[in-house]
């Protein structure tokens, strides 16, 4: 190895081990909002597989863009648009998605562990993702399809994950949650009209105030509920498991 490669190698070494962030993204925000701004439907910008962990990439529009398996870990992506979008195996951990256009966006097999989607718009999504301890706090989950397809399975059984999330205030109306893991979720004030929760465990969550009107409720499993009129209008109660 030539002496002037050890040198960088000892110095980002040093740099580390004092703290100091040597990371640099694979392209810069002024770059992305060139490449979005010369993007059409015809045209789309071509983002795959980038590492843009950490950028602030705040308000911009995506719509014409392939983030296809792009790194977004710590990117701060509040109040932008990715609707439509196919954001199967990018990496999403600690995401900033607040606000944001999701509407009908597909996210397949990705980590997206401790995510702000506060007031994010899902409607219409299909997420098969891991989004323990994330916040959905007032997001839109109208028509979300967040459920186990078992005809599409060829990994084995895949679900989403929404361990100790919180979706206080949330609307999942019609939302599809089949089997979903839902331990320890923060469910007070959301809005389940009609939504399929068949099969999901639901151990020890929270659901002060929600509205349960027609959610189907086969095979969801609960810890010990003393006062289930909590459950008024929902379907197949007599049908769920509760821990004795």
């Amino acid at each position: 190895m030539k002496l002037q490669n050890i040198k960088k190698i000892n110095v980002g070494l040093m740099l580390c081990a004092f703290g100091f962030n040597v990371f640099a993204a694979d392209l810069t925000r002024s770059d992305i909002e060139q490449s979005l701004k010369n993007s059409d439907s015809a045209h789309v910008a071509d983002l795959r597989r980038k590492d843009f962990r950490r950028l602030d990439l705040s308000k911009l529009d995506f719509r014409h863009a392939d983030l296809w398996g792009t790194d977004l870990r710590d990117v701060n992506l509040d109040e932008s648009d990715l609707s439509n979008l196919n954001l199967d195996l990018t990496v999403m951990t600690r995401i900033h998605l607040a606000r944001a256009n999701l509407a009908n966006s597909s996210i397949f097999g990705v980590s997206m562990m401790d995510a702000d989607l506060s007031g994010a718009n899902l409607s219409g999504s299909r997420f098969i993702a891991n989004l323990e301890r994330a916040n959905l706090n007032h997001a839109n989950l109208v028509n979300a399809n967040w459920g186990v397809d078992m005809k599409n399975q060829p990994m084995g059984l895949m679900r989403v994950t929404l361990n100790s999330a919180n979706l206080s205030y949330a609307n999942l109306t019609n939302a599809n949650l089949n089997k979903g893991l839902l331990k320890r979720v923060d469910l007070s004030h959301a809005n389940l009209t009609n939504a399929d929760l068949s099969g999901a465990d639901l151990t020890s969550a929270r659901f002060d105030h929600a509205n349960f009107t027609g959610a189907n409720l086969n095979g969801t499993r609960f810890s010990v509920i003393k006062d289930k009129t909590v459950f008024n209008g929902a379907i197949n109660v007599n049908s769920a498991i509760f821990e004795e």
